[in-house]
């Protein structure tokens, strides 16, 4: 579902901005096994994205949107963990940045995320090109890598993928009238609760391909891939658009 030579999570730069946060794993934030759900450590990433560019005084911090998003787990945040997130641009292209964020927690949580953020006009939601303030900012700590916006997931739905409902709640939705980036990842979590033999080390990605708005009446279809992992796609029942696609595929040790 994934092309070969995804996007790696690179390390830490040493020059640079770098941003840093300190997040403890509450008692909303986990599964009832204890751990870190993917929707509850998505909001620790827009919290400290925000956090980021508003303490950097980024004119226009409000004027991002979400792409694509992967977190690679190699060992869970648990109930009351603390967690260290460490924050930094990793990639520019000519309209969007990538945004790495590293976790760390006091009991050894292992955690690396890299966001795909669009810059965008408002309210008209139109991309539009990095300005100099953001690059001077944020330019050195990418050194020079570029990103790209394109998605990389399959958009077929195998004829042989399981469906069922995905119910949406008020509180998914956000003061643009769609389901936030973080509350999407409700969805991974529904289908991994089905699949108990699949757990970390794991790489987890999503892809936002259309937003979901108040109304719309979503299944989630899956399929369990060769390497003991599982594709997602998210649509609408009625017209079949595409909203989200994800991946969630074992981890080498």
């Amino acid at each position: 579902m994934r092309e070969h030579g995804a996007d790696r999570l690179v390390d830490v730069p040493t020059t640079g901005r770098v941003y840093r946060a300190e997040r403890r794993v509450r008692f909303g934030d986990v599964s009832p096994a204890g751990r870190a759900r993917f929707d509850a450590l998505a909001c620790f990433l827009q919290d400290v994205s925000s956090d980021d560019t508003a303490d950097a005084g980024l004119d226009d911090d409000l004027a991002w949107v979400v792409r694509r998003t992967v977190f690679e787990v190699r060992r869970p945040a648990v109930f009351r963990e603390l967690l260290e997130l460490t924050t930094f641009c990793s990639g520019i292209g000519s309209r969007w940045a990538e945004r790495r964020v590293a976790l760390r927690g006091e009991r050894g949580a292992v955690i690396d995320a890299a966001t795909l953020w669009v810059h965008v006009e408002l309210p008209s939601g139109r991309p539009i090109p990095l300005d100099g303030q953001f690059l001077d900012l944020y330019g050195p700590a990418a050194a020079g890598r570029e990103v790209t916006a394109r998605l990389r997931h399959r958009a077929h739905v195998p004829d042989v993928a399981a469906r069922r409902p995905w119910g949406l709640r008020f509180c998914d939705f956000d003061p643009l009238g769609h389901v936030n980036n973080a509350a999407s990842w409700a969805t991974v979590e529904e289908v991994l609760a089905g699949r108990p033999g699949l757990r970390p080390p794991y790489r987890a990605e999503l892809e936002y391909r259309a937003p979901i708005e108040r109304g719309a009446v979503i299944s989630l279809a899956t399929v369990a891939l060769d390497d003991g992992g599982l594709a997602m796609w998210a649509l609408e029942d009625r017209t079949g658009e595409l909203h989200l696609t994800g991946l969630v595929s074992p981890l080498a040790g």
